[in-house]
């Protein structure tokens, strides 16, 4: 079994070198693209508005224009700060996952880095269909809700209209994404799990109506206040749970195969060592 380590034991300070190497690697790749998406900070805010502008035109809105407002002297200084670091680890994640593999795969069996390695590359993929969903489809719905409770104005009513701030914007659509793409990664986790033995896809199905409580309490916790928000979340999560459970009882059944074969093949050797000294 030692033979499947490909690299031999290390003193304490040769990790602690190979740490801070990836750690460069990792700071260095997000230091550039923070300061690339900074100088287009202001490109990156306006494609991020787009779900506002059509939360506008799915209210029947698009005569106006589309406006954000800030209070503050320095506050859309920052918001593009937040916008350039949002972006920089979108786009360092694929660098920075690598460096975390390289600096862990050295004390992996083989199997396991095998094992180890579709889930790398599954799970950003994951985060950005959650990512996606709100973008193009989430975000339009919850703005879509707020516009609907503006009013219009005339006799009797005063005019009521939605001016976001750009910083809670920001911060809306930055929690929402988070939000799906750490729920996304629900298949990934429970199929970890399910291979090291920590849950099995009976478990999961038992409890079933645990996961549905939770998942409402989850998006009510990671969501704004609206129940639109909680409701497009909470689905999601259930159906992923769902998915959750399928690729469990997928695990089971590959280890079920491959145990199976393992027995096969030693009732064979058996087999074949007890019957060569009896032909002799």
């Amino acid at each position: 079994m030692s033979g499947d380590i490909e690299d031999r034991p290390q003193p304490l300070i040769e990790h602690l070198i190979e740490l801070r190497k990836r750690l460069m690697w990792a700071v260095g790749a997000f230091f550039a693209a923070f300061l690339v998406c900074f100088y287009f900070a202001k490109q990156l805010f306006n494609v991020l508005v787009q779900p506002f502008k059509w939360a506008v035109e799915w209210a029947g809105l698009s005569h106006r224009n589309v406006e954000l407002i800030y209070t503050a002297p320095q506050e859309f200084f920052f918001t593009q700060i937040k916008v350039a670091m949002f972006g920089a680890l979108v786009i360092a994640f694929p660098v920075i996952a690598s460096q975390i593999y390289k600096f862990v795969a050295p004390g992996l069996y083989k199997n396991e880095r095998a094992a180890f390695l579709p889930f790398l590359i599954a799970s950003p993929i994951l985060f950005l269909l959650g990512g996606a969903l709100v973008y193009f489809f989430f975000t339009p719905m919850v703005m879509w809700f707020f516009l609907a409770m503006e009013q219009g104005g005339g006799e009797g009513q005063v005019a009521i209209q939605l001016l976001p701030k750009v910083s809670e914007y920001l911060s809306l659509i930055m929690s929402l994404v988070f939000a799906f793409g750490l729920v996304f990664q629900l298949p990934v986790v429970t199929t970890l799990l399910a291979r090291v033995g920590f849950v099995t896809s009976r478990g999961l199905a038992e409890k079933r109506k645990y996961a549905i409580v939770i998942a409402f309490v989850v998006a009510a916790v990671l969501t704004p206040p609206d129940p639109v928000s909680q409701i497009g979340l909470a689905l999601p999560a259930i159906l992923l749970y769902e998915i959750s459970i399928y690729t469990a009882r997928l695990v089971e059944r590959r280890r079920a195969a491959e145990a199976l074969a393992t027995d096969v093949a030693s009732s064979q050797e058996s087999s074949s060592e007890t019957a060569g000294p009896a032909k002799g």
